[in-house]
């Protein structure tokens, strides 16, 4: 019995899932994949750049960081708070001059005394200000503001938007929150001694502090902290004299001792929940602009949560992993598409699992068999467009080949109806507007060319001087193409893959997929030539053949169970190789060998196969080798003839 759980939508579901074919995915990673890499790498590696058009990678959300980065700290400076505080104090005391100036009595000098004699230090004006009674008017309403502002900066800079939620702080507010934090501080004991506590009864009565909704204490707290270690990493960056100022300033716009009890008894309390935030960490380089304190705090908060995604996104911890980016901070830090990207890199691993194209194995991606054959699947498609472009031929070997002509069905016919005549021939035999009803001799069947059905033995260099050469990649893409043209479109025909370096061995579609050249020396093709005539003796079809592809001349060959490598070749080993070459020759099994190089000693060897087994020999180039191949077996393109030599 199937169940079904639902949940309300909250703008973060995709309920359309990965919209990129997967087969797109798995093409991007086709090169990494065939140079040998693993599933795992090159996933990680697609997920580092991305692909164009459809999704960044991280390499590009590790750069928007970085520039995000660079804006903060070119924000950011360690007085910019002060500095501001004191900028405007300045204009408030020069509207007060400006007014006593113009009055000529004792008690204004008496106030123009009081003004010269204030304290340097804004923080210590600011208090001394507080009970002086301004003349000018104007000088008095922007002080005012000034003290107003300033509560509501101290308060954000310890806790974001709290005071924002408020404007125009007044005494019964400050109490609103100095009653909050000590309900938040009573919750935080009670939790540490394992008590219950009303959660929600706190935030129906304060949750208008909270503009981002809060959903548990946990959250509610970490938010808090993150704020919290902002604050003290400005101050941390600070000269002792600035934090001292900062902490004055605090002090006269809030005038509370309990208020400032409570917001340290909390602080002490989040250092201690989380202390793997960067509590008190001067690893701040300053920029030149002005910003008021809780301007400032903002931009440190934003540079731990950059400095966090960054941490993520490199890996510089161990086991770390895309899940631990945090999405919440991605979009604090970037915006909603950086998000979106960052999902679609997750889901491509699971989309491309639950497809069936990858598969994990004892902790490690794998390329599956189904995944082998999507790749052979693109590799054929893009082959085939190219081989349509060349002159057509009948095609060979096979199923039966449709000639374009049909007849009339007769009993035993195994050819295709053909449905098109046949509904022909019963509306014509109906007549206009009659009903139409089948009548056996109205059916036709596609006549088709009967042809025998093939085996096939490719032998594939392995050794480590095809990808020196640079034919790696295209020599596997080939293979995989023509074991999906024959699965596809040639089932009754058989395809036996063969590798070889200093041993051959057979693989599978997928063995070949992710196979990696092999650092060894020694091409022995008299071992290759063995296995073939192994497989092919034991195959039921009637025509057979071996398509070799490689790029040098024999140089091992087997002495009992070991290989002998010798280079240059020895004669032994060309003699060797020949002799099984002629033995397939002689079981009628047509030889065919695609070479990638040129050299001398290869193309003599090849003139010499060629001459001793009436086999065929194509030059070709490692970029071409796909629609050589795969022409040549469809009969697309005109090959030479039989036994014709290397040149």
């Amino acid at each position: 019995m199937s169940h079904a759980r639902y949940s309300r939508w909250d703008d973060s579901q995709d309920p359309f899932g990965l919209d990129i074919d997967l087969s797109d995915v798995l093409e991007a990673m086709s090169d990494d994949l065939l140079e040998g890499m693993g599933a795992n790498e090159a996933l990680q590696r697609l997920q580092q750049r991305g692909m164009a058009g459809r999704f960044g990678g991280l390499e590009g959300l590790k750069e928007r960081l970085r520039r995000a980065q660079e804006q903060a700290m070119e924000e950011l400076n360690p007085e910019g708070p002060l500095a501001d505080v004191q900028a405007k104090l300045d204009d408030i005391l020069e509207m007060e001059r400006l007014e006593l100036s113009g009055r000529d009595d004792g008690d204004s000098r008496f106030k123009e005394m009081t003004l010269d004699a204030l304290p340097r230090s804004p923080a210590r004006a600011i208090r001394e200000l507080m009970g002086y009674e301004f003349v000018s008017h104007e000088a008095a309403t922007r002080f005012q503001e000034l003290v107003e502002e300033l509560r509501q900066e101290v308060l954000n800079s310890y806790f974001s938007n709290i005071a924002g939620a408020m404007q125009n702080l007044k005494p019964e507010d400050l109490a609103r929150i100095k009653d909050m934090l000590a309900e938040l501080n009573a919750m935080v004991e009670a939790r540490d001694r394992g008590e219950d506590y009303d959660f929600d009864g706190f935030m129906a009565r304060h949750g208008d502090m909270f503009p981002e909704n809060p959903k548990t204490l946990d959250e509610l707290l970490a938010a808090m902290a993150r704020r919290m270690a902002a604050m003290s990493r400005l101050m941390a960056a600070m000269s002792p004299e600035q934090r001292r100022q900062l902490a004055e300033l605090a002090s006269s716009v809030l005038d509370d001792m309990d208020l400032a009890f409570q917001v340290d008894q909390l602080g002490q309390s989040l250092r201690q929940l989380m202390p793997e935030l960067p509590w008190d960490e001067d690893a701040l380089g300053w920029g030149e602009g002005d910003m008021p304190m809780s301007g400032a705090v903002d931009a440190v908060e934003r540079m731990s949560d950059l400095e966090d995604l960054e941490a993520a996104m490199v890996g510089r911890y161990a086991g770390a992993a895309l899940e631990d980016v945090d999405e919440d901070k991605l979009r604090r830090a970037l915006d909603e598409d950086a998000v979106t990207d960052l999902r679609r890199l997750k889901e491509i691993e699971r989309a491309l699992e639950k497809a069936g194209l990858l598969n994990r194995s004892r902790g490690r991606l794998e390329l599956t068999a189904r995944g082998a054959r999507l790749l052979g699947e693109r590799s054929l498609t893009k082959v085939l467009e190219r081989i349509r472009r060349q002159p057509t031929h009948r095609a060979k070997g096979g199923q039966a080949e449709p000639t374009g002509a049909s007849r009339p069905w007769v009993f035993g016919d195994s050819d295709p109806i053909s449905v098109e005549r046949t509904v022909y021939n019963a509306v014509t035999r109906a007549g206009a507007g009659r009903r139409v009803k089948l009548e056996v001799e109205d059916f036709e069947v596609t006549e088709t060319e009967a042809r025998p059905r093939t085996a096939t033995a490719l032998l594939l260099d392995l050794s480590f001087s095809m990808p020196l050469g640079g034919h790696w990649v295209p020599a596997k893409r080939m293979a995989l193409a023509l074991n999906a043209l024959i699965e596809g479109k040639y089932p009754q025909d058989s395809l036996h893959l063969i590798g070889f370096s200093d041993y051959a061995r057979a693989m599978k579609p997928a063995d070949l997929a992710v196979a990696g050249w092999e650092h060894v020396h020694g091409t022995n093709m008299q071992h290759a030539f063995m296995l073939a005539r192994r497989l092919l003796a034991d195959d039921p079809r009637a025509i057979k053949q071996v398509i070799m592809v490689t790029d040098g001349e024999p140089t091992a060959h087997l002495e009992g169970d070991y290989a002998m490598f010798n280079w240059p070749p020895v004669p032994a080993t060309i003699e060797k190789t020949l002799r099984e070459a002629i033995r397939l020759a002689r079981m009628g099994i047509s030889i065919n060998v695609f070479m990638l190089e040129h050299s001398p000693g290869l193309v003599a060897f090849m003139d010499r196969l060629a001459q001793l087994t009436g086999g065929r020999v194509f030059p070709a180039q490692s970029s071409q080798i796909g629609e050589v191949v795969v022409g040549d077996y469809v009969g697309r393109l005109s090959p030479p003839g039989r036994g014709r030599r290397a040149s």
